[in-house]
């Protein structure tokens, strides 16, 4: 009896691991919010919405400078660490090719409520994405979502459930089993609970697609990249960039800028 035990044992001891791994490796969120647009020259207004479940969630509003009510509004969804103080550079880009932005943290980040999961990242997008339309100082026809790595999930996710008008996927892969193969190739995939899953619901995302991705990218592969933006529909466009997965939008800044702006003028966002 007791010698049947140690495998179970063993497997239970392998299970709760898997899970802690997971975890800490998806999430990795920020509680202090040090930096605000204020800090890189902007104004904006902080906005607290609830989540699908009731949890408080925190963001920004940041108005575009010229005719906000005109503008085209980007839902910005960030990646897996920190919180909405380490994005300014790309707030500050939107906001300088003339849109409004809003950006918030999920559950368990920055001043957001809660423990992050996967289910609650998806109720919290949905909520942001309500919280947005129900604004009335906003052009409602021309909601853009962008999200940047696990955002970029998120996004995919909320584009495949709710009418967006364009969609930009910066840095995002096709799901946890082909991460989980490439940073844990001695985990099998069935142990993994976590499934962020874009390959599924890409096809159902039929609005125009810019996917972004750095052929030097370190943490998410760039054939992870070209792989979803291959499965996705028509209309879509692909943006090869180079420097590693948190700064190639530094590194490759003119042609970073330059691509999205041409995607946006192309879908009648921004004006020439």
């Amino acid at each position: 009896m007791r010698v049947a035990l140690y495998p179970l044992l063993f497997i239970l001891g392998v299970l709760v691991y898997v899970r802690f791994l997971e975890r800490a490796t998806v999430f990795q969120p920020t509680k202090v919010v040090l930096s605000t647009p204020k800090d890189v020259g902007i104004d904006y207004e902080d906005v607290f919405f609830p989540s699908l479940d009731k949890s408080r969630l925190h963001g920004w509003f940041v108005p575009a400078a010229a005719r906000p009510g005109e503008a085209p509004v980007v839902l910005f969804l960030h990646g897996n660490a920190g919180n909405v103080g380490d994005r300014l550079e790309k707030i500050l880009m939107f906001h300088n090719l003339g849109c409004s932005v809003f950006i918030f943290d999920y559950r368990g980040y920055g001043n957001s409520e809660g423990h992050p999961t996967e289910g609650g990242m998806y109720e919290d997008v949905q909520a942001a994405y309500e919280a947005v339309l129900a604004r009335k100082d906003i052009r409602r026809d021309q909601l853009i979502v962008y999200g940047a790595s696990l955002g970029g999930v998120a996004a995919v996710d909320l584009a495949s459930r709710r009418e967006v008008d364009a969609l930009i996927l910066d840095s995002t892969f096709t799901s946890a089993v082909d991460m989980g193969k490439v940073m844990f190739p001695f985990i099998p995939s069935f142990f993994l609970k976590i499934k962020l899953d874009s390959m599924s619901k890409i096809q159902s995302c039929r609005m125009p697609k810019l996917f972004i991705h750095s052929t030097d990218d370190r943490t998410v592969p760039f054939a992870l990249g070209h792989k979803l933006f291959e499965s996705a529909p028509e209309p879509k466009a692909f943006l090869k960039i180079t420097g590693d997965h948190n700064d190639g939008h530094v590194v490759s800044a003119r042609t970073y800028i330059g691509g999205i702006t041409a995607f946006l003028r192309q879908y009648g966002f921004l004006k020439d």
